[in-house]
């Protein structure tokens, strides 16, 4: 991870808690609110890789116990985690990110690397006035 990947991680990283600290039902520490309730703990941003429309921001996140059958709550957790944590940490970065991209996987896994055995949910977002839109694949 390149030193500005590092410190961006680490503005996720302080924001998510910091927005974590202002909630009535705060999450378990470190970890960030998302709709299901479910602990999600930030793992890493990367800036270094391009993704299908540019400059893309990719927010991965570790969700202990993810299942194949949460598809549906992590997608909603994973519009809420680019709206509401992405998106903010993205404003002036250069380059301006065309894409955010949000994985939740069941334990961490290394960028790049296969690991069939580890459920991961991934979803690319477009960015329109301020907030993500789903793309397709």
């Amino acid at each position: 991870m390149n030193a500005r990947a590092s410190s961006r991680l680490a503005v996720f990283l302080a924001a998510s808690s910091a927005l974590a600290a202002c909630q009535e039902d705060a999450p378990a520490e470190g970890s960030v609110a998302v709709p299901s309730g479910r602990n999600v703990q930030p793992l890493d941003v990367i800036t270094n890789v391009p993704g299908t429309a540019g400059a893309a921001a990719r927010f991965r996140f570790v969700v202990p116990g993810l299942d194949a059958d949460d598809l549906e709550a992590s997608a909603a957790d994973m519009q809420a985690l680019c709206d509401d944590h992405a998106i903010p940490l993205t404003v002036g970065t250069v380059p301006v990110p065309q894409q955010i991209i949000i994985t939740l996987m069941a334990s961490e896994v290394p960028f790049g690397e296969p690991s069939p055995d580890v459920v991961q949910f991934f979803e690319t977002y477009g960015i329109e006035d301020g907030r993500c839109v789903v793309e397709p694949f």
